[in-house]
């Protein structure tokens, strides 16, 4: 479990959510083409000015009989469209085969005529192919257009009596994702070797009288399509992102008069059920007419939506960036800090993305960057939160027999107080043990009661380690029959000598109640002998990060001990207190012992014991 709740875990999750993200798995591309297609369906809706949608629908069947109709009838709408004043028209209705009624020549000549765009289909079952109408260039990349482009095996055309008298012609074929819904359409596909635009391409191309296209690449693919005043960006196989926002004037050929369309591009389609299948997009089914309108139409409009190849890669450096952020703030910095930064991430990857797409119309995908910002959140607070119960863990137990509960409480809130190493501190420091435990101890071993021995040790140090943790101090070990405690550490307590000598004089009576038991009961006399001294010493975790003792070194801590041993010199006296304990303490009387020479040390040392009233 200590290897799965490290950084280095979080870390290495952090670089195979990355590498996740690199391999995008259907799931996450999924996920975030509904995110686009949110971004793209908030667009205000805006009427079209350019575009009208002619319908063959049930009440054109109506008016002109059973479809599919005789070319002659084709002919007619062409002509009321040109009496209504339309622009260019596009036909999304296909003429592979010959008119069983003979208008195809009536109909060859209104198509030259009047400025007419037809509609081909690339099918994968290779039935026929022919050549492209025009040419195209590139530039900017020393790649083939060819190897970028959607393949097809064939092509599906008009006769061609009617295709070569056209103005254009073009694909209607888009690019259904993942999901099946079709979001984007190829400007260009590749049949046998050959280049076809698409239909709505072919129209823009018609429209501006251009003898050809040019192409754009760069090192990822095809960049955009050039057709002079349009700069059409693309993504790097040649596809467009459709626009959705745009409604059309509709209007149902049934014999009724057209209104005047004003030079409107007029786009045929049939709408009658059961001839034409509609297309699942992002803003419901739509037919192909209705599909190529808005191609269209994103096509003209001012700011066409592109998502560069160059988004990949930032996407991938606010991945980067932002989890580095998140996982190292969570480590290494106090929680609320580290929600402030994924918080804060979160915000600026939005931010970025909804900036990139309402002033620019680019697609900046921000839902795997925070797929990945809340898993690396959850794996570091998880592994953050283990860590740190498994300490507050440790602490109880090293702690929580030596020191007060609510001292133990704030070492659990905040274990920073525990500082690996140690640290240089001014502490006061007790040394206690009991005086004639040799005698008590043969008696219980001559009457075969060890049992009553150890009842009386675990007595005798659960009493005094009451009146030690009562008055704010820290119990360092028990050594059989002697306790060592101090005070000023792991927390601070600013009058350490008062409290330690406090605890001393209410040692004493305890231990004269537990004394005056013993007689009672017939057992030898005890008594108790405490040293206490105050100084200078390092306290800390000595040990590793995995396993260490709370404890203190110094000279001082073994003066403590020492003055523990010499009250067996001096009858009547229980407690001996060093000088600096002395100095330090403010809240009581004292009388001078004597000046001893003690282990360790050149010069005598004064040693006093507390006055008590």
């Amino acid at each position: 479990m200590k290897y799965l709740t490290s950084i280095w875990t979080t870390i290495l999750i952090g670089i195979t959510l990355l590498g996740v993200r690199i391999s995008d798995p259907q799931l996450l591309e999924q996920f975030r083409l509904s995110i686009f297609d949110q971004y793209i369906q908030s667009i205000p809706v805006e009427q079209s000015n350019d575009i009208v949608l002619i319908n063959i629908s049930e009440s054109s069947l109506e008016a002109y009989g059973q479809y599919p109709w005789p070319r002659q009838n084709h002919a007619a709408v062409i002509s009321d469209l040109r009496n209504s004043n339309a622009g260019m028209i596009g036909f999304t209705i296909m003429f592979p085969e010959e008119d069983r009624f003979g208008g195809d020549d009536i109909f060859a000549s209104w198509i030259k005529n009047n400025g007419v765009i037809l509609s081909q289909d690339a099918d994968s079952n290779g039935r026929s192919s022919k050549a492209p109408y025009v040419g195209y260039a590139t530039f900017g990349y020393s790649g083939n257009v060819l190897d970028l482009t959607y393949r097809y095996g064939g092509l599906i055309t008009n006769i061609d009596k009617l295709e070569s008298e056209a103005w254009g012609a073009g694909l209607l074929n888009g690019a259904p994702e993942v999901d099946n819904l079709t979001r984007r359409i190829p400007l260009f596909s590749q049949v046998n070797g050959d280049l076809y635009p698409s239909f709505a391409l072919e129209t823009v191309r018609a429209m501006q009288d251009k003898k050809s296209y040019t192409i754009k690449l760069n090192e990822a693919g095809i960049e955009s399509i050039v057709l002079r005043p349009f700069i059409i960006p693309t993504d790097e196989r040649g596809s467009i992102w459709l626009k959705w926002n745009t409604q059309f004037e509709s209007i149902d050929y049934n014999g009724q008069p057209l209104p005047d369309l004003k030079g409107k591009t007029a786009i045929i389609g049939v709408t009658a059920k059961g001839i034409v299948p509609q297309v699942s997009t992002p803003a419901g089914l739509l037919y192909p007419h209705e599909i190529q309108a808005n191609a269209l139409q994103t096509i003209i409009s001012d700011k066409p939506i592109s998502r560069p190849q160059w988004t990949f890669m930032a996407e991938l450096g606010m991945i980067v960036l932002g989890s580095l952020l998140i996982v190292l703030s969570i480590y290494y910095l106090p929680i609320w800090i580290g929600a402030a930064v994924f918080v804060g991430s979160a915000v600026l990857t939005g931010l970025a993305s909804y900036y990139a797409w309402y002033e620019f119309s680019i697609l900046l995908d921000l839902s795997a960057t925070l797929i990945i910002y809340i898993l690396l959140l959850t794996s570091a607070s998880f592994n953050n939160f283990y860590i740190q119960f498994k300490l507050r863990q440790q602490i109880k137990k090293q702690f929580g027999t030596y020191v007060s509960p609510d001292l133990v409480k704030q070492l659990q809130k905040d274990p920073s107080l525990l500082k690996l190493g140690g640290e240089r501190k001014e502490m006061t420091f007790m040394f206690m043990d009991i005086c004639g435990f040799t005698p008590i101890s043969e008696h219980y071993k001559n009457n075969d009661d060890p049992e009553g021995l150890v009842i009386l040790i675990n007595n005798y140090l659960d009493t005094m380690t009451k009146i030690v943790l009562k008055n704010g101090g820290t119990i360092d070990k028990f050594m059989g029959d002697c306790i060592m405690a101090f005070w000023n550490a792991p927390l601070p307590c600013k009058n350490h000598a008062d409290k330690a000598v406090q605890t001393s004089i209410e040692i004493c009576e305890a231990a004269d109640e537990l004394i005056q038991q013993l007689e009672d009961q017939g057992l030898p006399r005890i008594d108790i002998g405490i040293g206490i001294n105050t100084g200078t010493c390092i306290v800390g975790n000595m040990g590793s990060e995995s396993r260490f003792d709370y404890s203190v070194i110094g000279d001082a801590v073994n003066l403590g001990a020492r003055l523990e041993g010499q009250t067996r010199n001096y009858d009547g006296v229980r407690v001996l207190l060093g000088p600096e304990t002395y100095r330090s303490s403010k809240e009581r009387a004292f009388s001078e012992v004597d000046r001893i020479l003690v282990k360790g040390k050149s010069e005598k040392v004064t040693i006093y014991t507390p006055i008590v009233n």
